[in-house]
Parts: C-alpha cells; structure tokens; sequence
C-alpha cells in the first residue's frame, strides 16, 4: 500500500470553532481520497468544538472530557488514527492544493520520520497590500546550546530555498509524521503542554536514527495571531521558557562544551529579554525548567536522559 493511502490528518482544538470551520474547509478540499480527519476537542465549552466538527460529513471526533493541552490532544488522536502517516495541523491554518502529495512520498524512505511543509504566515492587511507573504516557519532549527528557533521565521515567501532540505526539527503547527515512529519514540511530551513539545520529539526522533525534511513545495497557512494575540502574556512566557530549558536537559549529550554552550544561549537571551522588559516571567520559566528536570532525571543526574 502506498502512504498515500493512509493518511490521518488530526486537528486539536478547544474553543476557536470560527478558525476550525476555515481549517477543515481547506482540508476537505484538498485531501487525498481516502484519508482520514480527526478532530480532537480538547473539552471545549458546550461541545462547541464537536459539534462544529460533525457539520464536516466524514469527520470523526474524539471529546476530551478535560483540558489536556495540545501535547496530550495531540497524543490522543494519534492513538486514535488509523493512518500510517499522521499530520498535525492547528486550528488556525488552513492547506493548500497538493501540500499533502508532495509530502508524503518522502515516507516511502523507511529513515524519514517526519516532514515539515512551508508555513506562511496568513496576514490579510500584508496580502490585499499585494506584499509577498513572510515566512512562518520551514521546519525548526534547534541549537546543541539549548536554542530552539523556526527556520526562516519571518522572511519573504520568495527568498525560501526550493529545493527540499533536511532539517533538525518539524513544527506541530502544521508537520507529517511516520505514526511508528512517534510510537516507538512516546510521542509528544504529555507535560509539556504546549511550546517546544515539537522540537523535544524531533530530538528523540533523531536520536533513534530518523531524519527530518523541510518540503517547500508543500504550502500551508498560518494564522500567526490566533494562539496568543500579537504580545505573548505572563504565563505563555513563562511556559516557553520552562519547556525551551527541559528540551536542552532532556536531550543533551554529555560535555562540559555543551554545558558551557548553554550558558552563552542563556546569557543572551538574559539580554534581550531584560531589554524587552519580560526577564521576569522568562526567569521564572527557566528555573522552574530546572527544576522539573531535576525532578524527572533524578538529584544531580541532570546531564542523563529522561527514559521513556
């Protein structure tokens, strides 16, 4: 069977059914036939998640009785899916014709485990100006240092390579995943969450020997404003920076290279975020992380590995 013949596409989702709406009406229309969408609704009030998803014919549901979090949603549906390739998508994106063919031939290579698409940013005053869409992402870098970044984030759509590269990490926000894969390796953190739950399982992805890749001409909107708002909150700051701090822990190599690599990424981003007037909820997220990971890797045992 060709992986194009089974794919899930799985959409977690809690309240933004005006976002939902616009997101499956681009995935009914450019789904390879027989693919499968699932929608988790992640306890949204008064089902309203559901029941926007049940207007959609072909869609199945799966209801959370209590908030999870896109980590523990996203888990859910993918034990839940029946395909041998699943794609993460967010509640506020919306595909493009062909973003799902040119993706999965990449899974025929039995190394690859996950494929991230061009993610654009959907900014409608920059598009009815005519402008040329900025990037959101193109996969994910991620530094040995504990750094975590979306590759090319807002550049010109135009100045994005053509050519499919590999890359270190995928963003959940929109990514094709080999399902064994993310089985074998324990999915997305369930703790985490949301915020870096993306790059912690591309790192363990990796480190069992699979590869990721950037597809260009796989094209998916993003309505970058929708998660948050234009200025993260307190708390969103705080949880990035806690979760960016496990990521490192969780999945560094042994060395004080490393170690002393973390410091210099710390420190910088100490400077900026005193300059931006966020140190506190960043400091605070931090510390926690070191905490959580003191906790999970065991006392003084923080360069090992969590098992899983």
């Amino acid at each position: 069977m060709s992986v194009t013949d089974s794919l899930s596409i799985i959409i977690p989702s809690h309240n933004r059914t005006d976002l939902l709406k616009l997101c499956l009406q681009s995935v009914l229309a450019y789904i390879p036939p027989e693919s499968e969408i699932l929608v988790v609704d992640d306890a949204s009030k008064e089902e309203a998640v559901s029941r926007t998803a049940m207007l959609f014919p072909g869609v199945r549901v799966l209801r959370l009785d209590q908030r999870q979090g896109f980590a523990r949603a996203a888990n859910a549906g993918i034990a839940a899916s029946h395909g041998r390739i699943v794609e993460l998508l967010n509640d506020d994106t919306e595909v493009t014709p062909n973003w799902a063919d040119t993706a999965l031939p990449y899974f025929n290579d039995p190394t690859v485990a996950a494929v991230a698409p061009l993610v654009l940013q959907y900014h409608l005053p920059r598009l009815r100006a005519g402008r040329i869409p900025l990037v959101d992402s193109a996969g994910d870098d991620y530094d040995s240092g504990g750094f975590a970044q979306k590759r090319l984030h807002g550049e010109p759509a135009h100045r994005m390579p053509q050519l499919p590269e590999r890359v270190p990490a995928v963003s959940a926000t929109a990514a094709f995943y080999r399902r064994e894969a993310l089985l074998a390796v324990g999915g997305f953190p369930d703790d985490f969450g949301a915020y870096f739950e993306d790059v912690d399982l591309s790192c363990r992805l990796r480190a069992t020997g699979y590869v990721c890749w950037c597809e260009p001409r796989s094209i998916v909107w993003h309505r970058v404003s929708a998660s948050y708002g234009r200025r993260p909150t307190w708390r969103v700051i705080a949880m990035q920076s806690c979760n960016e701090e496990r990521v490192f822990w969780r999945n560094r190599k042994f060395g004080m290279r490393t170690l002393f690599r973390h410091g210099l990424v710390l420190g910088g981003k100490l400077l900026y975020r005193m300059a931006e007037g966020t140190v506190l909820p960043w400091v605070s997220g931090r510390v926690y992380g070191l905490i959580l990971s003191a906790i999970y890797n065991g006392p003084g045992k923080l360069d090992r590995l969590v098992s899983y």
